[in-house]
């Protein structure tokens, strides 16, 4: 299977050498086909109701993950509850403890090659 890196937004562009997935249904197509190294996972998308914590539920439930998710959400209530539940799963053993998670909120103006040189490690 094909190893690739998701971004997960509405609203800001991707990094270089990552697919950009504006949905969740758009994202949950990607961890169905493919093997993913690293997820950037936005909280606000367009739908305020299908947004980033109703996919990380889906993840949990589907049990699908990724080598190393990021939460970029610059909505900081969003971003953290995204990534207590997923800490959470693996608290209680329904996620792989080798998953590396981290909270990394990214500014909704464009950011420089500084910023992504810090998110990328």
């Amino acid at each position: 299977m094909e190893k690739i890196n998701v971004f997960l937004d509405d609203y800001r562009k991707p990094p270089e050498g990552y697919v950009l997935a504006e949905t969740i249904d758009e994202c949950l197509f990607f961890l169905y086909n493919y093997d993913i190294d690293h997820l950037s996972l936005d909280h606000d998308l367009t739908s305020h109701v299908r947004n980033g914590l109703m996919l990380v539920e889906i993840m949990i439930n589907k049990q699908l993950y990724a080598n190393r998710i990021t939460i970029h959400s610059a909505n900081s209530t969003g971003g953290k509850a995204m990534y207590n539940s997923l800490k959470q799963a693996q608290s209680d053993y329904l996620m792989p403890q080798s998953v590396n998670i981290y909270l990394r909120p990214l500014p909704l103006r464009p950011f420089t090659s500084r910023m992504l040189s810090i998110y990328n490690k």
